[in-house]
Parts: C-alpha cells; sequence; structure tokens
C-alpha cells in the first residue's frame, strides 16, 4: 500500500481531542496560536562576569552606542581570543587540553551600528599588531640581508666548483653543497598579523602557516560564510575553519603549494543580519560536518526604536585601560612558541565537572533539551573551559599560566555558557534545525496553500513532500506540535452507522490559516 493510498484505517484508533461542533452549537472561539518558535528566552549577555576593566568597558561601549551588550560582549570574546589563541590553551584533566581560541557570531538587523562597536573594541588589536611589526622590522630586515648573501655565496662556490679541476674539484663541490645547505636553512620571518578580513580560505591557511598557526578573522558583515560556501571555488571549503578551531593538524600538499601547521589556532568575531544564520543553516555540509556547531551565537534583541540619541561617551580612563590590557596581553603572549598552559584548581574542575553532569541529560536524541542541536552542546563543556581560560588571562594578563583557574572564573565561564546554550536554541530555532519544528512549517505552508477548514490527515500527508515527509509517521509529531500552538484541532468523527472502517480522525486549522494568516 502506498502513503497515499492510506485512508480510515491508519489513522483509527488515534485519540479524540474533541467532537466537531453541532449545527445548534455556538461558535467556536480560537485564541491567537502561540508561534513555534517564538517563545525561546534569550537572556541579556552577562557583563558583570567579566573582569572589571573589561566589563566596563563593554557597558559603556553599548550606552555609547546604545546597542544591546551582547554585542560590545561577544566581540570582546573575540578580542581576548584574538590575543591569546596559539599562545596559550587550557589543561582540563588528563589528556583533555582546549585552545584558547573562539567562534562567535552575533546576529542584528541593519542600522545596529555594528561596525562602530567592532572599530572600538577591536581597535588595541591593530595597535598590538602594528607594535609587533615595527619591533619585527629589523630582525626581517638583518634575516634577509643574511639569506640573500648565503645564497649569494652558495651561488659563487657552486659556480667556481663546476669550473673546477681534478682533485679540487670533489673539495669545492663539498663545500658548495654545505654552503647550499646552509643558505637553505636561513628563513625570513614574517610580517605579524593578528587580524584578517573576509579572507578565502587559501589565504587564511598561507596567513596561519606564516605566523605560526594564530590568526583572527573578525568583520562586521557575514561574507566569510559565503566565502566557505564556495563564492569563489564553487564548493564548499572549511577544513581551515574546522581544524582551526579544534587545533587539530593541518596539512596542505598542492602542486602550488605546501604548508604545515601543527596547532593551528583560528579565532573568528562576527556580526551578521539575522538573514545569514538563517541562509547558512540551508549550505550543504555546514551542519553534517560540524561548522555550525563551532559557533558560540548570540541573537539579542535589537534596540533600533528605543535609542537614546544623546549618550554618555566611554569615559576616557575606561577606554585607557581597555586599550593598554588587550595590547599588554597580545605583546606578552607573542613570542611565546611553545603555548603557555593554563591550569584547573581543582574547585575550578569540580565546577565544570558538576556543569558537564547537568548538560549530559540534556543531549539525548528523545526527551532532551539540547538533542537536537547535539551537536553543538557536545562542545559546550570546552567552550566553557575556553572561555574561563579566556576570563582567567583578562584578569591576570600573560602570566596567568602562574596562577590557577579559579571556581569562581569557572562559574563566570558556565553563566556565559548558559546565556550562549540560549541564544544557540534560539538560532538553531531560525535555522531549522529541529526537524520537528521545520516540518510543523512545511504544514503550515500547505494548510494556508489550501486554505481547509477541515480536513482529513491524509489529504494533508499527500500534499506535503515525500522528500520531508517520507512516511505517516513523519508527519504525527508536526501535527501534534501544532496542536499544542492552537493552530489546529483534531477530533474523531460520530460513526455513520455504515458497516466497515470508522471514518478517520480529521483536523480543523484555525480560522487564520483559511484567511493566509501567518
Amino acid at each position: 500500500m502506498t502513503p497515499q493510498s492510506v485512508d480510515g484505517d491508519l489513522w483509527a484508533g488515534l485519540p479524540a481531542l474533541e467532537e466537531p461542533p453541532g449545527e445548534d452549537a455556538a461558535p467556536d472561539v480560537w485564541e491567537a496560536p502561540i508561534p513555534l518558535t517564538g517563545g525561546r528566552e534569550r537572556p541579556p549577555f552577562p557583563a558583570h562576569v567579566l573582569p572589571a576593566w573589561l566589563g566596563e568597558f563593554v557597558t559603556a561601549v553599548s550606552e555609547e552606542t546604545q546597542t544591546p551588550v551582547d554585542l560590545a560582549g561577544s566581540i570582546a570574546l573575540a578580542v581576548l581570543a584574538t590575543a591569546a589563541g596559539g599562545r596559550s590553551v587550557v589543561h582540563v584533566r588528563g589528556n583533555w587540553r582546549e585552545p584558547t581560541n573562539v567562534y562567535t557570531v552575533v546576529a542584528l538587523p541593519p542600522a545596529n551600528r555594528k561596525s562602530a562597536v567592532f572599530t572600538l573594541l577591536t581597535n588595541p588589536l591593530y595597535e598590538a599588531e602594528k607594535q609587533l611589526k615595527t619591533a619585527m622590522q629589523p630582525v626581517i630586515v638583518e634575516a634577509e640581508l643574511t639569506a640573500r648573501l648565503a645564497k649569494e655565496a652558495a651561488d659563487k662556490a657552486a659556480a667556481k666548483a663546476a669550473s673546477a679541476d681534478g682533485d679540487k674539484r670533489d673539495e669545492m663541490v663539498a663545500t658548495a653543497v654545505g654552503l647550499a645547505q646552509t643558505a637553505d636553512t636561513l628563513t625570513v620571518p614574517a610580517e605579524p598579523v593578528l587580524l584578517a578580513d573576509d579572507s578565502t580560505p587559501e589565504t587564511v591557511t598561507s596567513l596561519m602557516a606564516e605566523q605560526g598557526g594564530r590568526l583572527s578573522v573578525m568583520s562586521a558583515e557575514g561574507g566569510i560564510f559565503d566565502i566557505i560556501a564556495g563564492r569563489y571555488s564553487g564548493a564548499p571549503n572549511m577544513e581551515v575553519f574546522l581544524k582551526g578551531h579544534a587545533g587539530d593538524r593541518l596539512r596542505v600538499n598542492r602542486q602550488t603549494r605546501r604548508e604545515y601547521i601543527d596547532a593551528p589556532a583560528l579565532t573568528i568575531g562576527l556580526a551578521v543580519q539575522p538573514d545569514v544564520l538563517r541562509d547558512i543553516g540551508k549550505v550543504k555540509g555546514f551542519e553534517g560536518r560540524g561548522l555550525l556547531a563551532r559557533f558560540l551565537y548570540s541573537l539579542p534583541v535589537s534596540t533600533v526604536g528605543d535609542r537614546e540619541v544623546i549618550t554618555d561617551p566611554v569615559p576616557e580612563q575606561t577606554a585607557a585601560t581597555y586599550t593598554a590590557r588587550v595590547i599588554d596581553l597580545t605583546l606578552s603572549l607573542a613570542e611565546w612558541t611553545d603555548p603557555a598552559i593554563i591550569q584547573l584548581a581543582p574547585e575550578a574542575d569540580a565546577a565544570l565537572i558538576a556543569y558537564q553532569k547537568r548538560i549530559e541529560p540534556q543531549l539525548r536524541a528523545r526527551g532532551g533539551k539540547l538533542g537536537h542541536i547535539s551537536n553543538w552542546a557536545g562542545k559546550l563543556a570546552g567552550a566553557t573551559a575556553r572561555m574561563a581560560a579566556l576570563l582567567h588571562l583578562a584578569e591576570h594578563g600573560g602570566n596567568g599560566y602562574a596562577h590557577p583557574v579559579t571556581t569562581a572564573t569557572m562559574r563566570a565561564a558556565i553563566e556565559l555558557g548558559e546565556y550562549y546554550t540560549a541564544h544557540a536554541l534560539a538560532v538553531f530555532d531560525v535555522m531549522g534545525a529541529d526537524p520537528v519544528v521545520s516540518r510543523a512549517r512545511s504544514v503550515l505552508d500547505v494548510l494556508r496553500d489550501k486554505g481547509w477548514e477541515d480536513v482529513k490527515r491524509r489529504d494533508v500527508f499527500s500534499a506535503l513532500s515525500r522528500s520531508e515527509f517520507p512516511n505517516v509517521a513523519d508527519l504525527e509529531p508536526a501535527l501534534a506540535l501544532l496542536e499544542d500552538h492552537g493552530y489546529l484541532r483534531s477530533y474523531q468523527p460520530a460513526p455513520t452507522g455504515k458497516r466497515g472502517r470508522p471514518p478517520a480522525p480529521r483536523l480543523i486549522a484555525h480560522p487564520s490559516l483559511r484567511h493566509g494568516g501567518r
């Protein structure tokens, strides 16, 4: 029997929620339906958990620009990760270590002054980069000169060896080989680069290789997602963005280039429009390969329409302290080749263990609050450890390795983890990550298009795509959700008195659906 031939026997036995209204009954009263994803609580960014100097600056920027504190707060985390990423790791327990780079993305509609906030938060990083370049310039000049002289000496020795006669030839060839080998070992350091904009995956890989594995992509736009999705290459290219977050060894072997990065540490800090999140949820491979699971998402409520016109500027001392602390952290860790190891105090680890135990049951596919975003939530404990290390470094600066992460800092990171969890649930709703919600939307679309008032389940199923609803079992959870939200009512028609199967259960649609309502 094909799904389209289903009749009353398939739907028989389902519970009847109500009887259909009789001819003399009072008209049904329908309340406004509850939006499918409108009930997610999105708490404000907890700026109070940040070290005082950072929390004061984030709050002051939010006040001056009249933007949600979430915007400055999430960018601030990316700024800390830019300063520390690739130069420090946090040792959680056993063999579990986490790098201190993070991916953050804030979604706000246009006119929310995203670029202004980005500029205020990232300016110290550009200043630190400038200072690193100034300090490195003499070293680069000396290395270039040394390498050139070594190459010239090797070339001259090779020329003499080529024209030598007799027993002198072997000796001169050996000398030329030694000079050539010495020249090959001399490398010229790359000019320091901390930040890149919307660069291609190939450019990001090359820059990371030059910079000892560290790089940050910071942008007030979402163009990087288009680039990863294959705007220029025609196919998604996300390898560097996957391994750059996890710290997994990256090897590129192509005819045109060979690049090796043993411990890549890529940081991403973005501010995008909400439509970008909706679009990236549809890109093939983004979810399946785990790219979307690597971001800390923030979806704050826009302040446009409720902003003050005259605001207090960021206090000079607050801005000066922020600038000095970010530059100091960046410069103090810049020379580290082996990363600084951040340790957890036993009590801090105990707090993280308790948090992990609280998260784990929520990851269950059936009944777990985070089951439909388990790819993301499965990385939450690691992300929390990373944030704890960043807060710790913000508090202690470049010598944070000399002090263990305290319980208070870990609890602050856990509060951030809970904030990002609430917002991730809302963002993945936008992306359609929950298949039941996504299918319920498809049912709503069909009901609006058809304008049905009273309809059989079979007719609804027949009007839906088989690729999304392969069988009847896929329809039932969507119908149940729509009933819970007040879009539908289900009832069992009264027996007809005729022989045969009982009538199949039917559905009554909310009046708004019959008139094109949303």
